[in-house]
């Protein structure tokens, strides 16, 4: 029987082309499998040039894989990556690779790994980014998994992975689930990118009343600078767009309630686990959330507030320079928020990761490439145990150009009752990681008061207890009990 280096199971769009970009890759062979026939025909069909191999069952399947066997399963997370995961474990042998390349729940697959790792099999879980393109062109691809599972899976997925500056985006980014949690902060942090140009946009638009194909020359010249991005040039695509049927903007047709597949969730519900605040990647988050009750906000449109219709923030070149500088500084805090969430994880979960490679591999083929990637990598090479990203030399410089045009949008924003959450909260928590002291004094004081939870002293060694009634003394928490 013929022998492919690598089979592919589960031959929807991310699968399909991931199977051809290895396809066309020297030195691969790919063998397909999906549960429904009909599209591994279809695609063996419709691509004769990709040299594929068709199986039609598991066992046919794991035949034609040469050893050790490594299969990339794309299917639905969940239950259904957990069906794959079963049949294949009937099917190899140890030694033999398995790669969930979906985005599946990181605690999910250090269970996964944990389970099949008792068989000999290693597993891999890869979270791979870039959409439909990137499957076909080039992603952007972060494993973790065994050390012994890289040493046949990294020749393989290096062939396939974007290129930016000469290296292919992928690392191993460390064992069980580092990969899969790292995709997941990637994704936390595009949810805050787009909210964030989302925000951008319209400030601009009622703030200057240019139409959408005008804003979208602003994003395209953003596109020249600083801002570079994936994310900033597809804004400047979506905006031109005329939709056929009515003659208006196409982005003035789509419904307002933005859909979400649950990572921006995950991130956030981590982070909260973790005790790291990711506060624009939360804000965007509920963002969604808000736009899709359509029926509260029905409800609530009468609600008293200022009317932005006429609202004229003055100079409008002046302002849009200022959104842009807004928009920034709260990329770079949603950036710093999410490699925070990224050394806490590494933390408590015992990963090695090196957050310079992880800066470089996002570097193409993702959906957060962006051009200052390229800073993040070089603060973490100067300073590996830099407390937070904002701090490093180049981020206190944009902060320096950027606060006190971000804090008139935002002020401009609150005053026009134009809805600014991550631009806001982004602003709260730089203000927040800068002040000499927060009233956290007076929060601890209260959970004192109503649950003896007792607090810490500045002047002071050891903690404190309150009688809040009484003769109001202080005693030590042990002498409290």
């Amino acid at each position: 029987m013929a022998q492919a280096n690598i089979g592919v199971v589960g031959l929807a769009v991310m699968g399909s082309n991931l199977a051809r970009n290895l396809a066309s890759r020297e030195g691969n062979t790919v063998a397909v499998y999906n549960r429904s026939p009909e599209k591994t025909d279809a695609l063996v069909s419709e691509h004769p040039e990709a040299g594929f191999i068709a199986t039609k069952s598991y066992e046919e399947f794991a035949a034609t894989l040469s050893k050790p066997r490594t299969a990339l399963i794309m299917v639905q997370a969940g239950r259904g990556t957990d069906a794959v995961i079963d049949e294949l474990t009937k099917v190899f042998e140890p030694g033999d690779i398995i790669v969930d390349g979906g985005n599946a729940l990181f605690t999910d697959t250090i269970r996964r790994e944990k389970a099949v790792r008792e068989t000999g099999i290693n597993f891999v879980g890869a979270g791979i980014s870039g959409g439909e393109e990137g499957a076909l062109n080039g992603p952007s691809i972060m494993p973790g998994g065994s050390a012994e599972a890289w040493e046949t899976l990294g020749p393989i997925l290096k062939s396939i992975a974007a290129v930016a500056e000469g290296e292919p985006c992928v690392t191993h980014v460390g064992t069980d689930g580092a990969g899969h949690f790292v995709k997941m902060i990637h994704n936390g942090i595009e949810y805050a990118d787009m909210q964030l140009i989302a925000e951008a946009y319209d400030l601009i638009r009622r703030g200057t009343g240019k139409t959408p194909a005008e804003i979208a020359e602003i994003f395209a010249e953003w596109n020249k600078g600083e801002l570079e991005s994936y994310l900033i040039e597809i804004t400047a695509e979506v905006l031109r767009q005329t939709d056929a049927d009515t003659g208006k903007p196409l982005v003035d047709v789509i419904l307002d309630q933005a859909g979400s597949k649950g990572t921006g969730v995950w991130t956030v519900q981590t982070a909260l686990d973790l005790g790291i605040p990711v506060s624009g990647i939360a804000e965007a988050v509920f963002a969604r959330s808000l736009s899709s009750k359509p029926a509260q906000r029905a409800a609530a449109s009468a609600l008293p507030g200022p009317d932005s219709e006429g609202w004229n923030p003055g100079d409008p070149d002046a302002f849009i320079e200022g959104v842009r500088l807004a928009l920034y500084a709260s990329k770079v805090i949603a950036y710093s928020q999410g490699f925070d969430a990224i050394v806490a994880g590494a933390e408590q979960y015992g990963w090695d990761i090196q957050k310079g490679e992880i800066a470089k591999i996002w570097r193409g083929g993702c959906i957060i490439r962006a051009r200052f990637l390229n800073r993040i990598t070089e603060a973490y090479a100067e300073n590996p145990d830099l407390v937070a990203l904002v701090t490093a030399p180049f981020f206190v410089e944009i902060m320096e150009r950027a606060q006190t045009a971000w804090r008139n949008v935002v002020a401009d924003a609150a005053r026009a009752g134009i809805p600014a959450p991550a631009f806001s909260s982004s602003l709260s928590y730089y203000d927040g990681l800068r002040a000499d002291r927060l009233p956290a004094a007076l929060v601890q004081g209260q959970r004192d008061f109503f649950g003896a939870h007792t607090y810490k002293r500045v002047d002071k060694e050891g903690t404190f207890h309150t009688l809040w009634s009484g003769d109001r003394t202080e005693v030590s928490a042990v002498d409290a009990h």
